[in-house]
């Protein structure tokens, strides 16, 4: 790898299907560096999203797919001393984003919902899940993005009502 740094943990214009380009010659290799970025993914949530897209091509795996893999290698490398900080805040409100994709997916049409939890100024929870259903419409895969989203928010309110915490936060 070189030391040039890289913007984003995968290009913006990888399609990515299934058995496409020439197989992989060693795909354990592909197999066990994809293992590793899962694990990496709790502490890195801005890969989350692209190491879910290459874990769909465990058993279909090709040159391409192993590209995708090294540009996230990249992108992390270039990205070192980058991470999670958790710090004060002037507030305390809790805030989720979410947002989906309509069928971007192209070996299956599904969607990719993704969302973000934070108190204050600090990300305490992150989700990029593909849908299981193939959504018929933008708004579906919105309305199934904020339901997986809301249900988290209610099980956060129950952990901090649990840690005594529910009242501190607005």
């Amino acid at each position: 790898m070189n030391s040039k740094s890289v913007e984003t943990p995968m290009d913006s214009n990888a399609k990515l299907l299934p058995s496409q380009g020439e197989p992989l010659l060693d795909p354990e290799k592909y197999r066990i560096l994809v293992g590793k970025l899962n694990y990496l993914i709790v502490t890195w949530p801005d890969i989350s999203f692209v190491v879910s897209v290459v874990s769909q091509f465990l058993n279909s795996w090709c040159v391409d797919h192993w590209n995708a893999v090294i540009h996230i290698l990249k992108y992390i490398k270039g990205s070192l001393g980058k991470g999670l900080l958790c710090g004060q805040s002037n507030h305390n409100k809790v805030v989720c984003y979410s947002n989906d994709d309509w069928a971007r997916s192209l070996s299956d049409r599904r969607s990719t919902s993704r969302y973000c939890v934070l108190i204050g100024d600090n990300l305490i929870s992150w989700k990029s899940k593909k849908q299981h259903v193939v959504a018929r419409s933008s708004v579906e895969a919105e309305y199934r993005g904020m339901a997986l989203a809301t249900y988290e928010l209610i099980w956060l309110k129950h952990l901090l009502k649990e840690f005594n915490l529910e009242r501190s936060l607005k």
